[in-house]
Formats: structure tokens, sequence, C-alpha cells
């Protein structure tokens, strides 16, 4: 009588662990394809809209010529662009300011982001103010300005933990000092015409013809580069003031 073979093994079982590694691959992959597809939509539907650094060039020929090399992010004195994120679409790793948490001054020497950029993706050429420009300045919550209410302001600007800083002048112009360390005490609130780095970009006007009157509009004027000082500064939340991205003086 011949002796039966060994019963065939079983496969052992797949090991859980192993499973789930599988698993988490795949759909890490699948996540990273669908953002690369997806990454079309934002900048060409605009959906994701930034403030680019001085000098930036129309914005589908800057995002051609952007190199994402960073180095307009290592020589900003306050630190004001940052690159972007995953959802931006073609605009990942592309530099941006976020002006509402951090404000180009605009008052370091020769616009030091345009002579870093290697590529012109930020103009070489400032002579002309038009190429400088980030967009311009617009009251946008008239009701909720103080100056329009003829309110003053008392305390820091941004309290903490707000961590936007601004280099005063009468402090020391190369040290940025964080807005929520400095206080104020104004009768009538101007941070949005103090603290402008820009000369005659905007004032405060009366708002009617009665001396003791002290309520005062914004004003914007042709000289306003859109750097986002008075976004920034503004103590309302949200801020009354607002930077319209790669408007153009003279825009409707």
């Amino acid at each position: 009588m011949s002796e039966q073979s060994p019963p065939a093994k079983r496969p052992a079982a797949a090991n859980p662990k192993t499973r789930r590694q599988a698993m988490r691959s795949l759909t890490m992959g699948g996540a990273i394809i669908g953002a690369s597809l997806f990454g079309f939509f934002p900048v060409l539907r605009k959906w994701t809209p930034r403030l680019r650094p001085p000098g930036a060039i129309a914005e589908r020929d800057f995002l051609a010529a952007c190199i994402k090399c960073g180095q307009c992010v290592q020589v900003c004195p306050v630190k004001a662009i940052e690159l972007g994120d995953l959802d931006e679409g073609f605009g990942v790793g592309v530099p941006f300011i976020p002006a509402r948490e951090q404000a180009c001054d605009f008052s370091c020497d020769a616009v030091q982001c345009v002579l870093a950029c290697p590529t012109g993706a930020l103009a070489h050429s400032i002579s002309k103010k038009e190429e400088v420009r980030m967009g311009l300045a617009r009251l946008d919550r008239p009701n909720a300005c103080l100056a329009r209410k003829g309110e003053g302001y008392r305390g820091p600007a941004r309290p903490a933990p707000f961590k936007g800083v601004h280099r005063y002048a009468e402090i020391d112009r190369w040290k940025p000092v964080k807005l929520a360390d400095y206080k104020y005490d104004l009768e009538v609130c101007d941070l949005c015409v103090r603290e402008c780095p820009v000369k005659n970009a905007i004032t405060l006007e009366p708002m009617s013809a009665d001396p003791t009157d002290k309520r005062r509009t914004p004003v914007v004027h042709e000289a306003c580069v859109g750097c986002g000082m008075c976004e920034m500064i503004c103590p309302t939340e949200s801020s009354s003031i607002v930077i319209d991205i790669r408007r153009k003086w003279g825009d409707a």
C-alpha cells in the first residue's frame, strides 16, 4: 500500500501590518496623482490668487519664470514671503505674501527680493512704479473703519498671539519689532497712513466741513504699490482695508 502524500500546505495568511502598509502606499500614490491632476485648475481658474512679491511679472509669465529657488524668501528682512503649499496647483513652491499675517514693508534698500531673483520672475528694472506694484489698497469695510467713526485706538495694533513684525524708524529701521509689543495711543486711528512705507500712498481726509468732526476716511492714491502694510496694521477684525491683487491704478 503506497504512502499518501502529505497534505499541501496552505499559503500563510498575509501579515495585517504588511497589508496596511500596502494600502497606505496605494492611497498616498493615488492622492499624489490626483493632486497633480487637480493642480491644473487653481491657477488657470484663479481659485487661489496670491499677492506676489514686488516686481512680479504678469502671473502666467511669473509662474513660468519662477524656479521656486526660495532666494526671495531668504533675503526678505521681515520674512514676509512664503512658498505656495500643495493646494496651490501650479503655484506649489511659488512665492507669495500673506499680507494680513505679514506684509512687505517695502522699505528694504533696493528691494532685496528683486535683486535676489535669478530668473527675472521679479523684474530687475525697478525704475518704473508699475514694475514693482503688487496691487492697490482699497477700503473694503468702511463701516468698520475706526477713522471713519472718529474713534481713536490704544494698545498694540495686533495684540498677541499675533506674530507679524514691522520696522519702526524711530526705534531701529533695521530691526523688526513685533506689532504685539508696540503700543499706540491715538486720538483718531490713522494706522494705515502712519505706518505706510510709501510716501503719499494713502491719506486721511475729512468726512465733512465741520472742524469739530473727528471722522476721517482713508483715501488711496496712485503712489500705492500694494505692499499690504495697511492691511496688516489695521486693528479691526477683519481688516477694514485690503489689497486688491494685481490691480493697477485706473482699473475700473
